[in-house]
């Protein structure tokens, strides 16, 4: 992951906001890491987050509409679709609010990418979904910034 440090410190930060599975789990420890200021941190994290789940929203559907006319990608989708739907109960329950409340956890397969495929998935419209997703991003950020903080507040109590 060296690669990442070749850009500038905000770049990055958006960067790894916008890959899968790191999210803004990785962006926001990533730029307290590079000292930057929490509160850009948090803007970068959010707004690179939020990038990935806006295409999906718009192009996910249509795109493996296509592209599961081909088998290997057949394959992918279903296995995608299948996945991704056994964790989303709280979506389907709740629809637009179970999306934001299922975004907003900082756990592993609950973030923006998944909310996105979650929301394409159980055919949320667009502005609910992207919506949910947004303030579920920001709930997100909020306590990841905390955690951040706090694990930064502990480490100078310990020294």
């Amino acid at each position: 992951m060296d690669w990442i440090f070749k850009f500038p410190k905000e770049v990055s930060v958006m960067i790894v906001g916008m890959l899968p599975i790191f999210e803004l789990r990785g962006a926001i420890p990533l730029g307290f890491y590079f000292k930057l200021p929490i509160i850009k941190t948090f803007l970068l994290a959010v707004l690179g987050n939020l990038v990935p789940a806006l295409f999906l929203l718009l192009f996910l559907k249509p795109i493996s509409e296509y592209l599961h006319r081909f088998f290997i990608f057949k394959r992918f989708f279903n296995w995608l679709f299948e996945r991704t739907g056994k964790r989303a109960e709280l979506v389907q329950r709740y629809e637009a609010l179970g999306l934001a409340i299922f975004v907003a956890i900082p756990l592993p397969m609950t973030g923006a990418w998944t909310g996105a495929i979650v929301a394409s998935l159980f055919k949320i419209k667009f502005r609910y979904a992207f919506f949910a997703i947004t303030i579920g991003v920001l709930i997100a950020g909020i306590i990841v910034s905390l955690l951040c903080i706090l694990g930064k507040l502990s480490w100078q109590i310990l020294q």
